[in-house]
């Protein structure tokens, strides 16, 4: 069988197409996301491991993307850690015992082999429902933007605790980093057992640090947990603000470098080197113009990508996201 065109591009080899996926794949802007979500509650859709296939499975086949993600959270993972994860309707994610100190970092529990079953089964049941054609993706928050959250209890602008704490006691830092490395790691690992056929690293936070602190305080531990990943996987490095961090990323692993709309792609992968593959960069709020538009800035990034192998906003129109992907599929066919 035919590598599929995802795959392919994750390990630059060559694909009969560009592939598309959208992060945030699976939202608010669907009408069947919607339903479900209307009589079940964010947390609970996740810990449903049939749900959350459906989610999965549901989306990708209904808007012909390239590849799916699995339906789950980046912060899952600091639940069985204690750290007190809750979802509130309108506010987003918050810590109930966010980490302020070395002995909060003490206090933190290692994940116990199975405490995060219900993702890698919600991983097991997506991948069989699936066509062989369709891979899937799995993911997890990287170690710097976990921390973030836990040290400043929720979503944070500025980040002033953040990087406040990592400055202040580097060595609590430090620990805290091992932490999550040791917890991503397995978790990914679990997700990969299970089917996962690629898995995303997100750094949503990250584009928030001077490069010499990523260097000194992120690099190290983002280098440990993708030498941990089981090799043979392809992982995707995504960080979100990054324009500034591509070099420090790129020399922090991964087999593709996932960049957002603040850089033009042809720049970012000359910095970065064309022994990687790169991914991205539309911004999602095209998504919200026109078809003749959406189509103008895809055929765009397509020809920044010059050939080589290569998160919806709730309010999007379904119909503009079919035509993003259309558009992709028939601007790039080889």
């Amino acid at each position: 069988m035919e590598t599929p065109p995802f795959l392919a591009a994750c390990r630059r080899q060559p694909a009969r197409y560009t592939p598309v996926w959208l992060m945030r794949q699976a939202g608010r802007y669907l009408p069947e996301y919607r339903a479900i979500r209307e009589k079940t509650g964010f947390l609970e859709l996740c810990r449903t491991p049939d749900l959350a296939a459906e989610v999965t499975v549901g989306t990708a086949l209904r808007l012909g993307v390239d590849a799916a993600i699995i339906f789950a959270d980046i912060l899952l993972v600091l639940d069985p850690m204690g750290a007190g994860l809750e979802f509130t309707r309108g506010d987003g994610p918050a810590i109930q015992h966010p980490v302020r100190s070395a002995a909060d970092v003490d206090r933190l529990r290692e994940v116990e082999p199975g405490a995060l079953a219900y993702v890698a089964e919600a991983v097991k049941r997506a991948r069989a429902a699936l066509p062989a054609t369709i891979p899937l993706i799995g993911f997890a928050g990287a170690p710097f933007t976990l921390a973030s959250y836990l040290i400043e209890g929720g979503g944070s602008r500025l980040h002033a605790r953040t990087k406040a704490f990592m400055l202040t006691d580097p060595g609590a830092w430090r620990a805290l980093m091992e932490r999550l490395v040791r917890a991503v790691a397995a978790y990914l690992d679990a997700q990969i057992d299970a089917g996962a056929d690629a898995v995303q690293l997100f750094d949503s936070w990250v584009g928030c640090l001077a490069p010499s602190d990523y260097r000194t305080h992120v690099l190290p531990h983002v280098r440990e947990l993708i030498g941990a990943i089981r090799p043979g996987t392809p992982v995707i490095h995504f960080g979100t603000d990054t324009a500034g961090l591509l070099e420090c990323m790129r020399a922090a692993g991964g087999d593709v470098i996932g960049i957002d709309w603040r850089i033009d792609l042809d720049a970012a992968w000359s910095r970065l080197g064309h022994d990687v593959a790169v991914q991205g960069n539309l911004d999602p709020v095209a998504l919200l113009a026109p078809v003749a538009e959406i189509r103008r800035r895809a055929a765009a990034i397509l020809g920044q990508a010059a050939g080589r192998p290569g998160g919806v906003l709730p309010q999007t129109p379904v119909e503009h996201v079919l035509a993003l992907v259309d558009a992709v599929h028939e601007l790039s066919a080889r």
